[in-house]
């Protein structure tokens, strides 16, 4: 890798930052929830106009319920004679679903003051998006990429990625490297370790009777899920960044009944790989108790994320990204998140993984996310000198 190749991108992302800005605007105005498959596509078809109009292969992998997969290829000049690691692909990640209702933007649009971009999902992530679009877009006008480039684009992630999982996994696969572009952090950092998480539903069944006339025949399956609750919550082990959080319950009938039905829904989160198993059997064991006699309980996994976990050859990604960084003049430390992705599913693959390099954000999930736009082109290059230094880093 030359220096004039390096510059030269660089200086190709440099005068970007109105492109960008444009194009998540159009990105962020567009109704994009989980749920909302017509929506995640619309902004599917967003991601797809780009690559098309350079010249850029994008394919399609359906979804049946959600967002299809969007899966961007640019090929390295040369890549024929390529050997060993440099074949493999350098894959650049995000998710284009919010968790935001319909209608979300048409109440909160697209909007910038004083240098902070607003509006749901401008930081989580679609300005990732826009950021990896326009670092596949950079090498491909420029050249000089040090290897495939794979730009996948998934629906799901924010309800555990039940569809875009099993693609995720066949990219990291192939994957000499992962760069997964959630947002940089409010202090600038980047991701090097993730909980992972669990999403359960549990619905449990009582009899209902008349709260006054006949109370002694009902049971309640509201006093079932209250003993269901302390027990799960008393799970929680901080020292060991186990945590569980019962965040929806309902039930019930009508006040003057014992309540028939009731449901809840769980939030696990741990740090250990080993500790799932430890913790789901025993939130097994809660959920087949009947702490109210002649209850019953039945749980679903709703969703689940893996850790994201550092090995060597991750910590070699940290250092080279944060190195290639400084020089883009931005100051990176790598931190633990307690919040979960789909970099922990290429990372349990076996594939280097660093999460958070998309432009610098917070308080995503809120109506009060923000985006630092002065970051998306110095994020972009970045990344870019990063994956130039793939092989000085020895990956």
């Amino acid at each position: 890798m030359s220096a004039t190749t390096e510059s030269r991108v660089l200086d190709w992302l440099a005068g970007r930052q109105g492109e960008m800005l444009a194009l998540l605007e159009a990105m962020v105005n567009t109704d994009g929830g989980s749920y909302d498959k017509a929506g995640v596509d619309a902004v599917g078809g967003q991601v797809r106009a780009f690559f098309e109009s350079r010249g850029i292969p994008v394919e399609t992998i359906p979804g049946a319920r959600f967002g299809d997969c969007l899966r961007a290829t640019l090929d390295a000049e040369g890549d024929a004679g390529a050997e060993g690691n440099a074949r493999r692909n350098v894959l650049l990640m995000g998710h284009r679903d919010t968790v935001f209702p319909k209608g979300e933007p048409e109440r909160r649009p697209f909007r910038v003051e004083n240098g902070i971009a607003t509006g749901p999902g401008v930081a989580d992530m679609k300005a990732g998006l826009v950021m990896n679009m326009f670092v596949m877009a950079a090498f491909h006008a420029v050249g000089g990429a040090p290897g495939p480039i794979v730009g996948l684009f998934t629906g799901d992630e924010e309800i555990g990625s039940p569809e875009g999982r099993p693609v995720i996994e066949a990219e990291a696969r192939r994957a000499r490297v992962v760069f997964n572009s959630e947002p940089g952090r409010a202090n600038g950092g980047v991701v090097t370790g993730r909980k992972g998480g669990v999403f359960m539903a549990v619905e449990i069944e009582g009899r209902a009777a008349h709260s006054g006339g006949n109370f002694e025949q009902g049971i309640s399956a509201i006093g079932e899920l209250a003993a269901k609750v302390t027990a799960v919550h008393a799970l929680t082990d901080l020292a060991r960044g186990i945590t569980l959080n019962v965040g929806l319950v309902s039930g019930g009938q009508s006040v003057n009944t014992v309540a028939p039905h009731a449901a809840m829904q769980i939030d696990l989160r741990y740090v250990e790989p080993a500790d799932r198993d430890e913790v789901m059997g025993r939130i097994h064991e809660i959920v087949s108790r009947s702490f109210v006699p002649g209850t019953r309980a039945a749980m679903t996994i709703r969703g689940e994320f893996l850790p994201l976990t550092q090995t060597p050859a991750a910590a070699r990604v940290f250092e080279m990204y944060r190195d290639a960084a400084s020089e883009s003049g931005l100051s990176v430390t790598g931190d633990f998140s307690g919040g979960c992705a789909d970099s922990g599913f290429t990372a349990a693959m076996g594939a280097p993984t660093l999460c958070a390099v998309g432009p610098v954000g917070g308080k995503a999930h809120s109506p009060e996310e923000y985006l630092e736009v002065s970051s998306m082109v110095p994020r972009a290059q970045a990344l870019a000198r990063a994956i130039l230094r793939l092989e000085r880093a020895g990956l």
